[in-house]
């Protein structure tokens, strides 16, 4: 009696705990994403307010690429600085040193949102991470305007 009596209750309790376990681990990925697309735009904000207006330029890295996922300037201080993406990767290159600023990077976009003020860059980017059973989850950043202050 006592054998099917915890039997019942772990076929009740594995499916319950296996949801459980799911749900844990698709909120820690939202909070993780969210947490890097809030230092990434810290990032871009940062440095395109210190960019000269007459040194922005917005491309792409190659032809693999999606356009405007590049944006090169150069800052007040004379540095030259590069975003951009390759693949999942968004790397930043100061003064010729790149580094990796993340790996979860699906979609990224610099643009002018106004043709008659090129000292308003809008960014927008979607990053995704792997969660369970070949599932993503992924966080859109929706544009934010970052006004070049030079």
């Amino acid at each position: 009696m006592v054998v099917a009596i915890i039997s019942v209750l772990f076929g009740v309790a594995a499916p319950i705990l296996n949801q459980a376990n799911k749900h844990f681990i698709l909120s820690r990925a939202k909070v993780e994403l969210q947490q890097e697309a809030r230092s990434l735009m810290y990032v871009f904000t940062r440095n395109l307010r210190q960019a000269r207006s007459d040194s922005i330029l917005i491309n792409r890295a190659n032809s693999n690429q999606p356009f405007y996922s590049k944006i090169t300037f150069t800052k007040e201080q004379g540095d030259t600085l590069v975003f951009q993406q390759e693949g999942q990767s968004l790397y930043q290159v100061i003064n010729g040193v790149k580094r990796v600023l993340s790996k979860n990077l699906c979609y990224l976009a610099f643009t002018f949102p106004r043709s008659d003020d090129m000292g308003i860059i809008s960014v927008s980017m979607t990053l995704r991470k792997n969660i369970y059973e070949g599932r993503t989850k992924a966080l859109h950043v929706a544009s934010e305007k970052v006004r070049v202050m030079n």
